[in-house]
This record gives structure tokens, sequence and C-alpha cells, in this order.
């Protein structure tokens, strides 16, 4: 069937979302929306695809385990959840382009233009994939775990793959999960269902949707996304063609660094500002958050409002008196590692891992 079919019948998108693509559908929550909520509802969780979205039926959609195992594995959705404990964790999925249009300001970038709400926070369950592959057996001498997923067309490849290391795979406390659930709902079409990879502290490009494949591995998944997409080139590569030859020699993206953004400014008097915004910290959680109105030279603490163990963002608010009619107010984040959020952001080719300061105006 053509690719125009496939697009022809995904099932309806959200219509809160700010559209940044239509064919591979992709698209935001307006900021000031998401930070209303502590848990973000799946009307507001952002679309990122490489294809069509497709459906699938829960009953017979099926992930086999193979690769270096003793033995090769196949599980269904239902039988997942008959095999191993059920486990919840809540965590923050982010795309590693979240503010590129910002950093597409100070030069052009490769990508789809993203604002500020290519995030969400959600509470997903599913089973560890450390049970799966004890269950499957893993052969000593392999240092990686790839997931892929064949059952949609994708971009830029023949299927949509990731991989993460076995250790982060199998460590009980980094989470790492294939999920079948959503905010205590079955995981929609939308965002992956009927099952995707969770790995809590990762950019969304290691959460692989429609999740069909899991191999032990002694190499990373030769994936075009893993190897010649979402990795940090140099100020220096300015195009594809520089860029080419370049994607081998440095290392794919896993966490991405401290970040805050400015959800939304309410006036509160002639003199006075209501402020509320996110952060989110994916080594250390967030410690705290300042903001400033004269360009960093004094800082005033926000409140957190709102932050769930140690994968969730953080909502914060604050208020600010003796301000002028209109003005910039900034934002920083600190993390309990004592890292502090940089006033810029480092430009690169495609786009990512943009954390300057977190801009508004009123």
């Amino acid at each position: 069937m053509s690719t125009d079919h496939y697009y022809s019948v995904e099932p309806s998108h959200p219509d809160l979302l700010k559209v940044q693509g239509h064919r591979p559908f992709n698209a935001e929550a307006p900021v000031a929306s998401l930070v209303e909520f502590n848990v973000t509802p799946e009307d507001l969780v952002y679309c990122r695809n490489h294809g069509p979205v497709r459906e699938f039926d829960e009953e017979t959609y099926s992930i086999s385990i193979k690769g270096a195992v003793d033995k090769e594995l196949q599980y269904t959705i239902p039988k997942l959840q008959a095999s191993f404990p059920i486990v919840q964790v809540v965590a923050a999925l982010q795309c590693a382009g979240n503010r590129r249009n910002e950093m597409g300001a100070i030069k052009p970038v490769s990508g789809v233009g993203w604002d500020s709400g290519v995030i969400a926070n959600c509470k997903w369950g599913g089973v560890r994939v450390r049970d799966v592959l004890a269950q499957a057996g893993v052969q000593p001498g392999n240092a990686h775990v790839c997931f892929a997923s064949h059952a949609t067309l994708c971009q830029d490849d023949e299927y949509y793959g990731a991989s993460i290391t076995l250790e982060k795979a199998l460590d009980l406390d980094s989470d790492v999960l294939l999920a079948f659930e959503m905010n205590d709902e079955p995981l929609t079409a939308e965002h992956g269902g009927p099952v995707r990879l969770i790995v809590p502290g990762y950019l969304g490009a290691r959460w692989v949707k429609w999740l069909d494949t899991i191999i032990v591995s002694p190499s990373e998944s030769p994936n075009f996304y893993q190897q010649r997409d979402y990795k940090i080139l140099p100020p220096t590569v300015t195009s594809k063609d520089e860029a080419k030859p370049l994607w081998s020699k440095y290392p794919s993206m896993t966490s991405l660094p401290l970040n805050s953004v400015i959800g939304s400014i309410t006036i509160t008097s002639p003199t006075s500002l209501y402020i509320k915004g996110y952060a989110v910290s994916n080594l250390a959680n967030v410690a705290g958050v300042d903001v400033t109105t004269d360009g960093g030279k004094t800082w005033h603490d926000a409140r957190i409002t709102y932050q769930e163990g140690k994968w969730s963002w953080t909502i914060w608010e604050a208020e600010l008196e003796g301000v002028g009619e209109s003005g910039t107010v900034e934002c920083r984040a600190r993390d309990t590692k004592g890292v502090v959020q940089p006033k810029e952001g480092i430009w690169n080719l495609r786009g990512v891992a943009f954390n300057a300061w977190g801009v508004g105006k009123w």
C-alpha cells in the first residue's frame, strides 16, 4: 500500500495541540496550558512521529526478544501482563528538539520547528525490561539492548530503532519499562500503543513507540536514529554535507541537560507579576528555580509546587513586585548536584538540547 494510504487511515489527532508538521504528524501543547497540570493529560501530550500513526489490536500485537539470549521469546500484551509484575513510574518524556525554534533564531537548524511544549509528565505503567531479559537469559559479552519498531513506515530508515546499554536496561533503579499504560489508561496509538519503551531520564528518541523487537547485542543499534541523528555535533558543523563524515565520531545522546521554561506570565497589578513554569533535570532532581527581571543582576527564588520521584518534571511559580508596565523575565534552574542552567545554549546543526535561560515578556 502507498504512503498516502497509511496517512489517510490515521486515527484522529488531538485538537488542542499546535501542529508543527502534518505528514508525519508532529504537534506540541501550548506551554501555558502544560504548566497548569502536574501530570499531563493525554490531550496535551505532544506527538512526535517519523511516519504514519497506526492502530493495532492489543490482544494480538506481539514483541519478540532475540539476539544474544538463551531462548528467544515472544509476548502479546496480555501475556506480558500475566507473566511479570506491573509497575508504575512517573516520568517526563521530552523531545531532544524542545525549544529548537529558539536555537534556530540564533542560526538556522535542521529539524521540526519546536517551541517549548515538546514535553509531557505522565504516569507510565508496564513491566520492567530487566524482568523480560532475565526470562530470556542474556548471554555474556554483550553491552547493548536494541529496540525496534517495524510496525509503521519510517522517514529515514526501513524501521525505527534505538538502543541503550545493557547495564541501563538491567538496572532496577533506572525504571526502564515496556509500557502499555499512560495515566492509568491503555496506551493509545498516538503515543505508541499498544506498547512502547520507557527510558526515564533519556530523550524521547530512545522511547521507541509501537515496539515489536528487542535484540540483545554487542553493539549499538545500527538504525539511522541512533547512528546518524540525535547527536550533538560541534558548532563549526553548519551543513548536512559537513555532518556526514562526523556522525560516527560523536556519541549518541542519552540524557538532556538541565532546563527551565517560563510557561505563563500574569499581570496581577500595575506593579506585580505571577509567573509559572516548568523545569527538568535528567541527572539529578531540580533543587530550585530563580527568576530575574534585570538580566541576572538580581535573582528571586521561585516556589516549587510539584515534583514526584526522581524522573518527573518540576512545576514552579513566582510572584514579583515592583516591576514596570513591560519587560523581560528570565528563569534558571539548579539541581541537587550543584549544576546551574547556563545563560546561553550551544548552537548545533540539529537544534537539540537547547537549554539557555527561559525567557518571557510582559
